[in-house]
């Protein structure tokens, strides 16, 4: 089904708007609450969560692209319990992941505004990288996945990605600088 057509099951309250989101991006969903938090049960949870979610804010909402859309959800749920896990047990790689991306961009507390403007920066920079970078880059630090993992994907050996993540952080520092964003 086309997204338009399962955005307009959700603007007329029908409950099979749930079940068209999950037959088309339920997997995609899936699997990034799975490489945040690594077990299925929490997984399955934060998917159910995320068209939940999706059922309270659309309307009013209207996404452009529901893909995103869902896996922006699934993400921040599958943050939100890998914070609340964290307490029993340590995931070394994401939290060196997650280490590693909030050494890049400003702490503290950001206003909306604020938080919209590095957003566009951080999309205009992106842009600006060669299709390698980019997409290590957002596997790393969007999709959470493992250096060993991306390694695996684009058959590069395990420093040849980490050099990469490296240069592109660095570049991204040095980017975010020169637009006026302290770190």
């Amino acid at each position: 089904m086309e997204d338009n057509k399962i955005i307009e099951l959700y603007w007329k309250r029908d409950e099979s708007a749930i079940d068209e989101s999950n037959k088309k991006y339920g997997n995609y969903c899936r699997t990034i609450a799975y490489n945040i938090l690594r077990l299925k049960e929490d997984c399955d949870e934060c998917v159910n969560d995320t068209w939940h979610n999706a059922w309270r804010v659309i309307p009013p909402e209207k996404p452009n692209k529901l893909q995103l859309f869902f896996g922006r959800i699934t993400r921040n749920l599958a943050l939100d319990r890998y914070s609340y896990n964290k307490a029993q047990k340590r995931n070394n790689d994401l939290e060196t992941a997650i280490d590693e991306y909030y050494e890049c961009i400003p702490n503290g507390m950001a206003s909306v505004e604020d938080e919209l403007i590095l957003k566009k920066l951080i999309n205009t920079f992106l842009e600006g990288l060669d299709s390698r970078a980019r997409i290590i880059f957002l596997r790393r630090y969007w999709y959470a996945l493992t250096v060993q993992e991306i390694a695996k994907k684009m058959s590069m050996s395990e420093s040849h990605v980490s050099v990469i993540l490296h240069r592109t952080r660095n570049q991204f520092k040095d980017y975010l600088k020169k637009e006026g964003i302290s770190v």
